[in-house]
């Protein structure tokens, strides 16, 4: 649990501009979606 907490904080990212924070967790989001889809599919 702790390494997973560890790599959530990695991936967090405060920058400055709006614009590229969004652009950000949109990436995270999508490469979550995109690990949920994959997963599924396997099983």
């Amino acid at each position: 649990m702790n390494d997973l907490l560890r790599f959530a904080r990695s991936l967090r990212c405060d920058p400055a501009d709006p614009r590229q924070a969004f652009r950000h967790r949109l990436a995270v989001g999508l490469a979550v979606a995109a690990l949920i889809l994959i997963l599924s599919l396997l099983r």
